[in-house]
């Protein structure tokens, strides 16, 4: 069995990513498949996790709310935004949530750098950043030891659409997209290599 599998979802519905998760997380607890990685384009949903509270949710939005078993706040997830799944098993000696985040932002800040673009923390911040822009969100949750829930990384992202909630709790003018610091637009068939190649990185 190889190691490592990734699954292209595009685009897909909020219910159906979530639903395939559930289906392979289950899998991947008996060891009938390896880590998975789905990755896809969600059609426009607001997020809620764990730590959601009233004053971050979006007020008279169109757009559908789902709350879920993560953690952080509210995030949304849209066009132009590339969203993964990251389905894996945490072994009896590696049952660390909190370095498996870690792990996330620093692979996805190696994806970035390939791009051109400088990605840093925020040190007390959960996510990935560009300068003083937010441009991933990370939100994870675990269940028989495996994880699932991920990432939204924004390559090119209608800013207005985060000035109607708090993003993870925080003010939506620190939200940003790659495609503000490239040298010309980004789309999601030019990042999605970058983002298979990295976390591919971490298993061969």
């Amino acid at each position: 069995m190889i190691p490592f599998e990734i699954r292209h979802l595009f685009p897909s519905s909020y219910e159906d990513s979530l639903a395939l998760q559930l289906e392979l997380l289950k899998l991947r607890a008996k060891n009938r498949i390896p880590d998975t990685l789905i990755l896809t384009e969600h059609l426009p949903v607001f997020t809620a996790g764990r730590a959601a509270t009233p004053e971050s949710f979006p007020k008279d939005s169109e757009i559908p709310i789902v709350t879920i078993s993560r953690g952080g706040q509210v995030t949304y997830h849209g066009p132009g935004q590339v969203v993964g799944y990251w389905l894996r098993k945490l072994e009896r000696n590696n049952r660390d949530l909190h370095a498996h985040l870690r792990l996330i932002e620093q692979t996805l800040m190696e994806a970035i750098q390939t791009l051109g673009i400088a990605a840093n923390r925020n040190e007390g911040l959960t996510g990935v950043w560009v300068g003083p822009k937010k441009v991933a969100s990370i939100g994870v949750a675990v269940r028989s030891w495996v994880t699932f829930h991920g990432f939204a990384l924004n390559v090119n992202v209608d800013p207005e659409i985060y000035h109607e909630f708090r993003p993870c709790g925080l003010s939506g003018d620190v939200m940003g997209d790659l495609t503000q610091f490239s040298t010309s637009p980004l789309s999601i068939s030019d990042v999605l290599p970058a983002i298979e190649e990295a976390f591919q990185g971490i298993y061969f």
